[in-house]
């Protein structure tokens, strides 16, 4: 998942300002498609919130098994799932699942709007947080990949389907309930993005957190993909945006009660 470092939602005078999102909340569920796509500029805002105490799960929907073209995919996921278990735990998550759909052929639809309601009743977050969803990144010509979209819309979709005991209703067992308890959706380095979080104290443990999907990064291009200048170069404008030095910037989605 390599992103265009454009930056996008100007006016006449610039980049517009973000505001800065909630932090008034205890228990957020991440939801993404593949190891290494909270890496790409969110992590060092996960590491700020586990830093204030806060708990956050992560969900992956897919091991990435089909991401690094010389691996074949059983050894991939293993190797991809080690990888990403180390990587959540140097910004301090602890619970990583794997739903092992597959990787490459998400669809958005029923199926995976059940999977992701199934984990969000489990874990029964505040805020949930997920890709960029949108069909293009930071300019119009980045296109973003179909997993990304599929995962993301059956998020925002999921935590409305979670609070409703009539929609997949079969899940609800052994002590499970509804849980309407989202309060918002927020979607990571989405080109709409008009919130943001200073992540300045937490930025290098943002870039170990990303190094530490070697065998994923080492495929990149000729090899030389350096952690630290990615992840400056996106996190620089946003945080010109914030006021402070590195930021992470997100779409912001209200849920409805």
């Amino acid at each position: 998942m390599v992103l265009d470092r454009e930056v996008t939602m100007t006016d006449e005078t610039g980049p517009r300002p973000l505001e800065p999102v909630t932090e008034q909340w205890q228990r957020a569920l991440a939801v993404v498609a593949h190891p290494d796509d909270l890496e790409f500029g969110a992590a060092a805002a996960v590491a700020r919130w586990t830093g204030q105490g806060k708990q956050v799960v992560y969900c992956l929907v897919t091991s990435g098994e089909a991401g690094i073209d010389a691996m074949p995919p059983p050894r991939a996921r293993q190797v991809r799932e080690r990888e990403q278990r180390e990587s959540a735990a140097l910004v301090g998550v602890r619970t990583v699942e794997f739903l092992g759909l597959a990787d490459g052929v998400l669809e958005y639809g029923v199926p995976l709007r059940r999977a992701l309601a199934g984990v969000v009743r489990r874990h029964r977050p505040e805020i949930v947080i997920t890709n960029n969803f949108r069909d293009t990144w930071f300019s119009a010509y980045a296109l973003n990949q179909a997993d990304h979209i599929a995962t993301g819309r059956a998020a925002l979709d999921a935590v409305r389907d979670a609070g409703n005991r009539w929609v997949f209703p079969e899940q609800l067992v052994d002590g499970v309930e509804p849980w309407n308890g989202v309060r918002q959706v927020w979607a990571a380095s989405s080109p709409l993005a008009a919130h943001g979080v200073d992540v300045t104290d937490t930025f290098e443990r943002g870039v170990a957190s990303l190094r530490a999907h070697d065998a994923y990064l080492s495929g990149l291009g000729d090899g030389s993909f350096d952690a630290e200048e990615f992840l400056e170069g996106l996190s620089r404008p946003v945080g010109t945006r914030l006021g402070v030095r590195h930021g992470a910037a997100f779409e912001v989605f209200h849920v409805d009660a």
